[in-house]
C-alpha cells in the first residue's frame, strides 16, 4: 500500500528508535516506509527494498511523525495505528497481495501459514506465503510475526523469534487489557 509516492531512488529518512525489543530501524521516504526492523544496522534493512525503490542517499532524522507515533503506540499497547501507516514495498502479484492481507491480521490472533495462504487466496499455497513473510521489508507495519506453524510454535523471523515472541505477547497482552 503506498500513497502519493514515485518510484525513483531519491533521498530516504533514516530513524532508530529504541524499543524494548531492542533499535528498531525504519527507511522512509515521503511519509512511507520502505523498510523497517529491529536493528541499527542501515545495511541489514537494504537489501530487502526492491531495486526499483532503493534510496540514492539517507538523511538521519529525529522523528517521522506517524510513522514514529504508531511505532510508540504499539509499544504503548496500540497496535492499530501501525496499520494505517503506508508501506511501499515491491514484488509479484501474489507476494504483494500477501503482505497487504497480513494488515488484516487480528493482533494477538496469529495464523498459520495454512491460515495465511489460504486468506491470500491460495491455500495451496503455503510455501509462497511463508516466502511473503521472509522477504517482508516492512517488519511490524506489515506484521509477518502474526503468523505461526501449523503445531503453533513461532517458526522463523528475521529478527530472531525473541523479538517474535516478544511482539506476540505484547499484542495478546494488549487484547487482555481491552
Amino acid at each position: 500500500m503506498a500513497v502519493g509516492l514515485t518510484e525513483t531512488a531519491g533521498t530516504a529518512q533514516l530513524l532508530t528508535m529504541a524499543t524494548p525489543d531492542g533499535p528498531f530501524t525504519i527507511i522512509a521516504r515521503d511519509g512511507v516506509v520502505l523498510a523497517s526492523g529491529w536493528t541499527a544496522e542501515v545495511q541489514e534493512l537494504t537489501g530487502q527494498i526492491h531495486p526499483a525503490l532503493l534510496p540514492a542517499a539517507y538523511e538521519s532524522v529525529e522523528y517521522l511523525g506517524a510513522i514514529s507515533s504508531a511505532v510508540e503506540a504499539f509499544y504503548a499497547g496500540d497496535p492499530a495505528p501501525a496499520m494505517n501507516v503506508p508501506v511501499l514495498q515491491r514484488s509479484g502479484p501474489f507476494r504483494a497481495h500477501a503482505w497487504d492481507v497480513l494488515r488484516t491480521v487480528s493482533p494477538g490472533a496469529p495464523v498459520t501459514y495454512t491460515e495465511y495462504a489460504a486468506l491470500s487466496g491460495n491455500s495451496k499455497a503455503v510455501r509462497a506465503a511463508a516466502s511473503a513473510c521472509a522477504l517482508n521489508a516492512a517488519a511490524l507495519f506489515v506484521p509477518c510475526h502474526r503468523v505461526v506453524r501449523t503445531d503453533g510454535t513461532l517458526g522463523g523471523f528475521r529478527w530472531g523469534l525473541k523479538v517474535k515472541e516478544s511482539l506476540l505477547a505484547r499484542e495478546k497482552q494488549g487484547l487482555a487489557a481491552v
